[in-house]
């Protein structure tokens, strides 16, 4: 508490006045904290330890954040202090989702239009490519001797068919959060708002529903709910992109993990969260579905 103690005395927002302080739990990357000032809440999010090892970069996150919050769907940037890295953020009252409430035709409804909402937004100052991603966290691991599954680097043909396939009907790059976490949204009683951009940029649009998906649970008849209120029809090419999409954010949030358990000071077991989705993505790689998604990824025409 020290280090957020001395942020919560620099913030000039609630200077004169006496502010309360106390953990937010639910992050897996930075610390949270909700603060009470002149009868006011608000959000303060100070970095985790050496979260340049995961590929963050702290200015693209503010631009972005700011970004977010002029579409409505991202909270207000209220004041940045760059020499900590510490945002404060306005306080949105309201439920955190979680995959269990978010496993219904009606919620998925509302997750496309907030997407919709933040993919408007201004242009992002950075891209986001998962698999250019997944090179630069393979150079970490290299780097700092990070341990990951023995079979890891024999996936990566495959991830090559992969990204080719997704290729074939790519869409627009648009501002995308790229790591949706159910927790990252809270539903306000007005729409589905979406938090946390560290890892936000320029990607398309399918990555951000896809990753989702694989967040939530999404079994396939949701899934396709979901493509349909996004596109205003069931695309089946996209869908099949975003299925593929979904198996990619395991496959590279197993090395998110991977690096975060050698890193992390918070009290969470990335070993068993990296172990957990790499199985989860093997299986997908060796079912039918994967080949058919394949095929579908790479029709083109109608």
């Amino acid at each position: 508490m020290s280090q957020a103690e001395d942020a919560v005395g620099r913030i000039s927002l609630w200077r004169g006045t006496r502010a309360t302080i106390s953990p937010l739990s639910g992050g897996l990357t930075n610390e949270n904290y909700l603060v009470e000032a002149g009868g006011e809440r608000y959000v303060m999010r100070i970095p985790g330890a050496s979260t340049e090892l995961l590929s963050i970069d702290r200015v693209n996150e503010v631009h972005n954040a700011r970004a977010a919050a002029s579409t409505g769907i991202g909270p207000a940037v209220l004041e940045h202090l760059p020499e900590l890295d510490v945002m404060v953020l306005e306080f949105i009252p309201g439920p955190t989702m979680s995959a269990q409430t978010l496993q219904s035709d009606g919620m998925v409804r509302r997750m496309a239009e907030s997407f919709k909402r933040l993919h408007a937004a201004p242009r992002f100052l950075k891209d986001f490519d998962m698999f250019r991603l997944i090179e630069e966290y393979l150079r970490i691991v290299a780097a700092h001797q990070v341990r990951i599954p023995s079979d890891y680097r024999e996936r990566l043909p495959l991830l090559a068919d992969i990204e080719q396939a997704v290729r074939v009907g790519s869409l627009p790059s648009v501002s995308c959060h790229n790591d949706l976490l159910c927790e990252n949204f809270i539903d306000d009683q007005h729409c589905l708002r979406i938090v946390d951009y560290e890892l936000s940029g320029n990607n398309d649009p399918c990555f951000d529903l896809g990753n989702t998906a694989q967040e939530a649970n999404l079994d396939d008849a949701l899934r396709a709910v979901l493509c349909e209120a996004y596109f205003g029809r069931l695309d089946r090419q996209q869908l099949a992109r975003m299925n593929l999409f979904a198996l990619m954010s395991d496959v590279g949030w197993t090395l998110w993990g991977a690096i975060q358990a050698r890193i992390s000071t918070l009290d969470f077991d990335f070993t068993d969260y990296y172990t957990t989705r790499w199985n989860r993505a093997l299986g997908v790689m060796a079912s039918d579905r994967f080949e058919g998604w394949l095929r579908e990824a790479r029709r083109e025409g109608p």
